[in-house]
């Protein structure tokens, strides 16, 4: 027999799980602490695990506690657009949208048209968020955007487009140590690398010319693990580096980069977007997926 007090449970999850701590779940709920606190007891003891770690100020899933809420929450997704749906606003952008975004991509494309989407939607809020790292990014999240290959996960994943893969330099930099003519030039070169959040390793540089394919290691004294700080440093004159050329046009067309190695740049990488499975995502998440669409097909 269906347990309503499990259904309620896993709506005082996601609530505490999204606000860090009972209190401001509390809050979002109109309970009281306590109440919010024998909810999850219930819950707990009624999935037999622990599900969150607690501290005086904060609260995080624990790894149980986290498996149990990518499985359970779009299930209440789906109920909560059931209900949408029957009352007529499945079909309306509104409400609020919990967004997680590749931190290049937010900085240099989306952020300076937010103005347009939010214009275009006024009965809509955006809570966005910025980060690198797969595994945390549909906690609490209705839809996320990721550079790289797709996960292999529930989620709906849907790609968004494909970059070029350019290797780039400051004026300055070329005129102390020269432009290199090949990739194995890079051998005398000082690099840019930019770490892979996911290993923790280096990305490799590839470069590809009419179906020719080199892969080269690059050794470097600086390694960095967000782009803004890597191309700010390439700017600077401190190296080569090798990015996606979606969002360098300003740097371009200021002058302070230059495209190097330009007949092997036939790498491209892929930008997906990540939503939780279900038949008809809501009207809110397919606004943002066109609109997204839109921005990066106009700064390519």
């Amino acid at each position: 027999m269906f347990d309503a007090r499990l259904l309620t449970g896993v709506g005082v999850m996601a609530a505490v799980s999204e606000a860090g701590n009972f209190a401001r779940a509390a809050e979002v709920l109109g309970l009281t602490p306590s109440g919010v606190s024998r909810a999850i007891a219930r819950l707990e003891a009624r999935v037999g695990v622990r599900l969150f770690d607690r501290s005086p100020r904060q609260v995080s899933l624990t790894e149980e506690g986290r498996r149990f809420h990518s499985q359970v929450i779009p299930l209440l997704t789906g109920l909560e657009e059931a209900a949408a749906e029957v009352s007529g606003a499945a079909s309306s952008v509104r409400g609020r949208l919990r967004v997680s975004v590749d931190p290049w991509f937010a900085r240099t494309v989306l952020a300076p048209k937010l103005q347009q989407f939010l214009a275009r939607h006024p009965q809509l809020s955006l809570d966005l968020s910025t980060s690198n790292y797969r595994e945390e990014m549909m906690t609490g999240i209705d839809v996320a955007v990721r550079f790289g290959p797709p996960d292999m996960s529930s989620f709906i994943v849907r790609k968004l487009l494909e970059t070029q893969v350019v290797t780039v330099a400051a004026p300055s930099y070329l005129k102390r140590y020269g432009e290199p003519r090949s990739p194995h030039d890079l051998a005398h070169h000082e690099a840019l690398l930019f770490r892979d959040p996911q290993s923790g390793l280096p990305f490799p540089w590839e470069f590809q010319r009419q179906g020719e394919r080199m892969e080269l290691k690059i050794s470097s004294r600086l390694m960095l693990d967000d782009p803004s700080v890597a191309i700010s440093a390439c700017v600077a004159g401190q190296g080569i580096f090798q990015s996606l050329s979606i969002g360098l046009a300003p740097f371009l067309a200021r002058g302070e980069l230059v495209p190097i190695l330009t007949d092997w740049s036939d790498e491209h990488y892929p930008l997906y977007a990540y939503h939780p499975s279900r038949h008809l995502p809501p009207a809110k998440v397919r606004a943002f997926l066109a609109f997204v669409e839109e921005v990066a097909k106009a700064a390519m």
